[in-house]
Order: C-alpha cells, then sequence, then structure tokens
C-alpha cells in the first residue's frame, strides 16, 4: 500500500493554481494556496499577512466566484487556507504533495524548487504543473534524492471538468512515486491518467495545437472563414462545438501563441515545426489584447447589440458573421448523425467522387487537416509517448475529442486511409509499413487488444478493473426484458440493470412500463437492481412531445392515466423488496430527478446537473418529485424535533418554483435531491461499477424497504403565505399572472391542500394532489404555448 496523501500545498494561485487547489478541496484534501508576496507593499500592510496573502486570497476568491464552479459546494472551500512563499514555507513541511504551478519560465522555477528541496520532508511528492518545460531543467542543481521524489502533473483546464492528467517521470524519478501519484489523480481526483514523455508540451498540447494551428493555416490557403472552419472542425470532425477558433479564445490566445512558441524553439527536428509559427495576423491580434474571453475580444466577440461578430482575418475588423452557405448545410446535416464515426466518414467522403462547390472544398479542407493530423500523431509515437493509446485519451480526455486519432484512423478505414495518404504525399512512419506487413486491419480490435507500434504486434489493452460498460457487464444473449423504451439486462453477480433507450433518455409509456416490470423481474430472480443509462446525459425528463401532443388533443384521461403510471412506477422502486439504486451522471433533470427520488438510493457522478425544472414549461412534477423532494427534507430532522413545516415547505417550494439545478452531486446532496448518503463518483467511467457495487453492498448488510410515511403540513395558512410571496413578485413586475397560477397549484401540493395542517397527510393524498395540478395545467395555453416553444428551441426534446 501506498502512503496516502492527505494534506497538500499548491504553490501559485493564478488560474490554474487556484483551481488545482479547487479540485483537490473537492476531494476532500486540505490545500495550502500559496503565492508571492505583493511587490510594492506600504509600511502599513509589510506585516499585515492578509495584505501579504492578497495574491493568493484573490485566487481563492477567484475559485468560489468561478463560472463554471470550480468548488462542488462552496463549503469546499473550507479546506484551503491561503499563504506566501516568505511567511510560510514552514507550513509545507507537512505536506505529502506539493504542485508548483507558477509562471512559465524556468528561472522562478528552479528558485522555487530549491526552496521546497529545503522545506519538504523527504515522503513529500514535489510536482510541475508545467505545459512543458523540461524535467532535467527544471531540477539543475537538485540532489538525486530531490529528483526521485520529483515529476511533472499537467493538468488541463479548468481542473475541476477536464479529465486528463498528465504524468511525466524524470529519469530518476522513482516508480513508487509515480504510482503514487497515478493511485491519487485516479482514485482520488477522478482523473484519467496518461503517461508521457519529457518533451515539450507533452502529449495533449503537442497533438491538439498542432491540430488547431493547421486549421488555421488551411483556412488561410482555402480562402475560408473562420465560420466554415469552425464548423468543420467541431461535431462534423467529432470535436468539440468549439472546434478551433472557438477553443483558442476560451484558452486564450496569448496561451495558444505561447504553447506554439514553446514548440518552435524547442522542436528544431520536428518535421512539421513550421505549422507551430503563428501566423502574422494572430500575432497582430495578440499585440492588439484581442486575447479572447478573458478579454472579450478573440475571433470572436459580441457586438453592441448583442449578435456574435467575427474578426475578419485579412481587415482585423469585426464583421457579422458569415461563411459558405453550402459549408454550413453540410455541416448542419452532419451534425445530425450520432455515431461520430459516421459523421467522420461522410466528411472526408472517403471513396466518394469529389463533390462540387462548397461541399467539394469543405471535404478537401477536411481530408487534408485529417489526413496531416493523423500522420503527424502516428510519426508521434515513441516521441512523446510509446503508447497510442495514450495518445487516444488525452486528445478525448484533454481535447474533448469524441475519438481520438487512432480510434478516428480505424472509424475511417486503416487500409483506406493509408491508400489515400500515400497517394496524397502525406508522410507516414515505417511502423505503419510494418503493422500493414504483418496483416493488421485497425489499431484496435473487438477483442481488447491494441497494436504496439514500437514493438509491431498486438498486446491486450490495459484496462481500469473500476471502468467498465453496460456492454461489457451484461450478460446472455440478449435482455431479460425489452420494449422500444427500455430494456434490461442481467449484469452478474445477481444484479439486473435497467437502460432507457429513448431519445434523450426521455421518460415515455414505455420507460414506465419496464420501470415497473425490472422491480418485479429483481425481486423474484435477482438481488438488486441498477437503473443505468447511455448517452450525454442520464435522462432530461419526461417526453414532452408526448405530453404536449395529449394537452393539445384534450386528451385529460390519457394524462392522467400517463402521469399516474409514472408515480405508481417511482413509487414502486421506492418500496421494492431489493434494493434499487440510480446512477445519474450529466442532465438530471425533471422526471429524470424524480426516478432518483422515487428510487432513493444514488450513486451519482460527481458532474451531475440535477433539478426540478417543470416550471419552464408551465407545469409541476407530476411524478411524485413534489412529494418525495419534501420527504426527504422532513426525513432530515429527527423525530422528536421541534421543526415549523411551513419552513421546510418553503424551500423546496423556492427549489422547485425557481427551477434551481444543482451544478453537482454534492450540490445535489446540499439541496435535498440526492440523500447525505448517495455515493459520488468523480470519475464518470466507474460510475457503473460504482453503482453495482452499492446495490450488492446494499443486498448483503440486510436491505428492508422503507416504511411509508405521512407529515402533518402547513395547510391553508401555509398556502395563503405563499401566495402572498407569488402575488408580491406579479406586483414587481419579477413574475407574469401565469408563473403565478403554476406556483398557487405547487403550493396547494405541498402543503396538502386547505386540511393539510389538521391532520397527517398521507402519500396517496400527496400524489393525487400533485397529478391533478400536473394535468390541469396542462390545459392552460400559456403552458401549451411554452411548452410548443420548448420543444421548437431545444432539439434534445425533440421527438
Amino acid at each position: 500500500m501506498s502512503l496516502p496523501i492527505r494534506r497538500t500545498a499548491v504553490i501559485g494561485a493564478g488560474v490554474m493554481g487556484s483551481g488545482i487547489a479547487a479540485h483537490l478541496a473537492n476531494a476532500g484534501v486540505q490545500v495550502l494556496l500559496m503565492d508571492i508576496v505583493p511587490p510594492g507593499l506600504g509600511e502599513r500592510e509589510k506585516n499585515d499577512r492578509a495584505a501579504r496573502n492578497r495574491f493568493a486570497a484573490a485566487g481563492l476568491d477567484k475559485a468560489l466566484k468561478a463560472k463554471p464552479a470550480a468548488f462542488f459546494h462552496k463549503d469546499r472551500a473550507r479546506l484551503v487556507t491561503v499563504g506566501n512563499v516568505e511567511d510560510d514555507m514552514s507550513g509545507l513541511d507537512n505536506c505529502d504533495l506539493v504542485i508548483e504551478a507558477v509562471i512559465e519560465q524556468i528561472e522562478p522555477k528552479q528558485a522555487l524548487f530549491e526552496k521546497l528541496e529545503r522545506s519538504t520532508k523527504e515522503t513529500c511528492i514535489v510536482a510541475s504543473n508545467t505545459s512543458g518545460l523540461r524535467i532535467a531543467d527544471m531540477t539543475a542543481g537538485r540532489s538525486e534524492a530531490f529528483r526521485r521524489r520529483f515529476l511533472v502533473m499537467h493538468f488541463f483546464n479548468p481542473v475541476r471538468y477536464m479529465k486528463l492528467l498528465e504524468l511525466v517521470a524524470g529519469p530518476d524519478t522513482a516508480p513508487a512515486a509515480v504510482d503514487r501519484v497515478r493511485r491519487f489523480g485516479q482514485d482520488r481526483l477522478g482523473k484519467g491518467v496518461v503517461f508521457g514523455n519529457d518533451t515539450p508540451n507533452f502529449i495533449g498540447n503537442r497533438i491538439g495545437v498542432h491540430a488547431m494551428l493547421l486549421a488555421i493555416h488551411l483556412m488561410l490557403e482555402e480562402g475560408l472563414s473562420p465560420e466554415d472552419v469552425d464548423g468543420l472542425t467541431g461535431e462534423p470532425l467529432g470535436h468539440p462545438k468549439s472546434a478551433s477558433f472557438r477553443t483558442a479564445d476560451i484558452v486564450g490566445l496569448d496561451t495558444l501563441v505561447h504553447v506554439a512558441e514553446n514548440c518552435v524553439a524547442s522542436l528544431p527536428g520536428d518535421e512539421d515545426r513550421s505549422v507551430f509559427e503563428v501566423p502574422p495576423y494572430i500575432r497582430a491580434m495578440v499585440q492588439k489584447k484581442l486575447l479572447g474571453d478573458k478579454a472579450k475580444s478573440g475571433f470572436y466577440r459580441k457586438g453592441k447589440d448583442g449578435a456574435i461578430e467575427t474578426l475578419d482575418p485579412k481587415t482585423l475588423e469585426y464583421r457579422a458573421r458569415s461563411g459558405d452557405k453550402e459549408i454550413r448545410a453540410l455541416c448542419k446535416e452532419l451534425a445530425a448523425i450520432e455515431d461520430p464515426a459516421e459523421r467522420i466518414r461522410r466528411l472526408v467522403g472517403m471513396g466518394e467522387s469529389a463533390a462540387p462547390g462548397g461541399r467539394g472544398i469543405a471535404r478537401r479542407f477536411a481530408w487534408h487537416l485529417l489526413s496531416r493530423s493523423l500522420g503527424y500523431a502516428a510519426r508521434r509515437v515513441g516521441e512523446i509517448t510509446d503508447d497510442i493509446t495514450a495518445i487516444d485519451e488525452a486528445m478525448r480526455w484533454g481535447y474533448n475529442w469524441d475519438l481520438g486519432p487512432f480510434e478516428t484512423w480505424d472509424a475511417i478505414g486503416f487500409d483506406a486511409v493509408v491508400d489515400r495518404m500515400a497517394k496524397d504525399g502525406v508522410a507516414l512512419p515505417a511502423s505503419i509499413a510494418r503493422m500493414r506487413a504483418a496483416g493488421a486491419k485497425s489499431f484496435y480490435t473487438s477483442d481488447g487488444r491494441v497494436f504496439d507500434l514500437l514493438e509491431g504486434q498486438y498486446k491486450p489493452l490495459a484496462a481500469d478493473p473500476k471502468v467498465a460498460t453496460l456492454t461489457i457487464l451484461r450478460k446472455g444473449g440478449g435482455p431479460v426484458l425489452n420494449n422500444d423504451g427500455a430494456e434490461a439486462w442481467d449484469l452478474g453477480d445477481g444484479v439486473l440493470g435497467l437502460t432507457f433507450k429513448s431519445k434523450a433518455n426521455s421518460i415515455d409509456a414505455d420507460v414506465i412500463q419496464l420501470i415497473g416490470d425490472s422491480v418485479d423481474k429483481a425481486e423474484t430472480d435477482f438481488r438488486g437492481l441498477v437503473v443505468a443509462n447511455r448517452g450525454e446525459h442520464f435522462c432530461v425528463g419526461a417526453n414532452l412531445f408526448l405530453v404536449a401532443m395529449a394537452a393539445g388533443q384534450q386528451a385529460w384521461g390519457e394524462l392522467q392515466s400517463m402521469v399516474g403510471n409514472f408515480q405508481l412506477a417511482c413509487q414502486r422502486m421506492k418500496y421494492a423488496t431489493v434494493p434499487v439504486v440510480v446512477a445519474p451522471y450529466g442532465m438530471t433533470l425533471g422526471g429524470g430527478l424524480e426516478v432518483c427520488l422515487g428510487a432513493g438510493h444514488v450513486q451519482a457522478a460527481a458532474e451531475t446537473y440535477a433539478g426540478l425544472v417543470e416550471v419552464g414549461v408551465g407545469l409541476i412534477p407530476g411524478g411524485g418529485g413534489n412529494m418525495n423532494l419534501l420527504w426527504h427534507a422532513f426525513a432530515s430532522v429527527p423525530d422528536g424535533t421541534s421543526v415549523d413545516p411551513y419552513a421546510l415547505v418553503t424551500q423546496v417550494f423556492k427549489n422547485v418554483a425557481l427551477a434551481r439545478v444543482a451544478t453537482s452531486a454534492e450540490e445535489a446532496q446540499a439541496f435535498g435531491y440526492f440523500g447525505r448518503e448517495s455515493g459520488v463518483s468523480f470519475d464518470r467511467a466507474r460510475l457503473l461499477v460504482d453503482a453495482k457495487a452499492r446495490v450488492i453492498g446494499m443486498a448483503e448488510s440486510g436491505y428492508h424497504p422503507p416504511p411509508p410515511r405521512a407529515y402533518v403540513l402547513p395547510g391553508e395558512s401555509g398556502i395563503a403565505t405563499l401566495t402572498l410571496m407569488i402575488d408580491t413578485l406579479v406586483a414587481a413586475g419579477q413574475a407574469s399572472q401565469h408563473d403565478a397560477k403554476i406556483a398557487t397549484k405547487l403550493a396547494e401540493v405541498l402543503c396538502g391542500g386547505i386540511g393539510g395542517s389538521a391532520r397527517e397527510v398521507t402519500e396517496s393524498e400527496m400524489l393525487e394532489r400533485e397529478r391533478e395540478a400536473f394535468v390541469s395545467l396542462c390545459g392552460e395555453p400559456k403552458s401549451q404555448e411554452r411548452m410548443q416553444y420548448m420543444l421548437m428551441n431545444n432539439k434534445m426534446l425533440r421527438n
């Protein structure tokens, strides 16, 4: 067993340093965040600790205010204390890990590491977050003992959200130190760790910046616009929507130029060194401080009328967004294809004749970019890393590509790509020819092997035992239960797994039916049930198209039945004789959260964004969400405690009426959406295994369902008080009359109706009121308008 890492320090409280400190705190680790003493302090401030810690305190404050949030919950910031490198070096003597994140210059880093050698204990690991400086240069003059506990931990920004952590060991770094940090990165921080060699910009930035700058150079050669390039290098190429130029604006042009210049200066032998040469117009942008989002002007900016404007590369003046219509149409057509591999194949047009006009230009541009990028990645194997999976994972985890370079190559077709590259004169390393001569048809095989380009043979693909997909866990030749909306499979070890198959995992009649059927099956043939979905988000709620259609046809009986069945399914999970664990991630909204509330047992991905958002479409929750959320609040109060039920009802009312969405699983616990005992998986890839382990643990420890509950609620007085609050908002112009109608219906449900204070209100009574309120709001013209608007403007909700 390796030594635990309990206390850490981060030196450098800029964007990266404060982000690293915040995520260490997210993981429950104590952090000392340090920076330099501000220069030029006056006589009064020289002995003022607050003034001397001002830079570090400002970094912490920025992390607390960051959007997207750096902390899972603001309370995590209590684990971070601030200091400075003159007064607080003695505080490092009990640290297990110190991470340097100071200015990217060799001299300040060398001076700091000299201090750290004296100030840290022998078992403390010292790491640099450098984006590309060499370990040999940074540790020059340091002892062998220090070098044995030194390595690079290169995080990507924003630290909380980017999965990639590049680890780079020096020639003297002890293997035990590397393994200790790897375990910490994977198990505590939830990072995807890749091992790179000590080369400039390591793996992710070497490949990613090459691709980004290559796209810019090709744009200038082809006479395309930034809008054209971003359209093609985004979703059609299996990359994020931010594509090339928008990504550069997010990262910052000064950062992009710095990384590129580092490559030019330190890679004299790189055959594509000219690609890293920054075009003159981008240098001019940096001189004009058009640095991207941080300067509110970069390749794009928001004009005075709020419309997005584009910087013209020729004139360096902003203009209205434009671009080739045919290219725009092609990009829209490709973005509608769910499978990224199919999008890429269609984009490059393998085996197809040349297309005329804008489509032909687009395909030529895409192929030139892709072929040169793939060739460059292949030529880097053995230099930046020995493993092609490290390159693929770095690009998926650090740049959010759907497929890494070698996965993309496989998707298009190994032989077809090699043949076309040879025809176009794209240089490939000898290892590719050897691979082809060996009869290999792909880099990855379906039986879990990967081709090792250095050894010239297939080898087993290294796998994290805690990572598994539904495809891997499923047993048998087919599902145990199945319909058009969902399916349930045997996941092994006595666990049944229910998965939604509907669009965006929305809840419809088929999903509702299989929830109940799966509970029945689990109770007879299994020891537990896991609800685990696939896709970008866990569940975006009920199928709004079906609700809107039924409302438009005034099919009130159908709506009553639909809502009643969903309530029954959620209650069925709650009172099942075997444990039911839901594994939410991403957007878990409306009915998706009601499924979690109904089951009551949750193993959530850390990045879960949960909320009951039905008011946005003119409705209130209809699947028992109001009752279960309120019951969660009451359950947190110990028996015998005198508590005003109105206070609990009011907070639940606000959460629902304001459609309050938690920005993390931990915040969802704080809001009462998930229980405090719920599990949180930092790495979403481990979520399924964690959820399965959770349900097995519950089953083996003597699981029994909870008893039905009933509570005395505020009743008529509570409704009156909440209605007064609503009327005040309407009078102030902060809410509409229809908002007031929705909120009043919600108040009546949560307060148990007029007689809610006279006696305990049962679950069946709560559900009946919720059902009636939901259906009545479906009949409101304003609610129907909101539903139609949402369907037209949110592609995830379209049927």
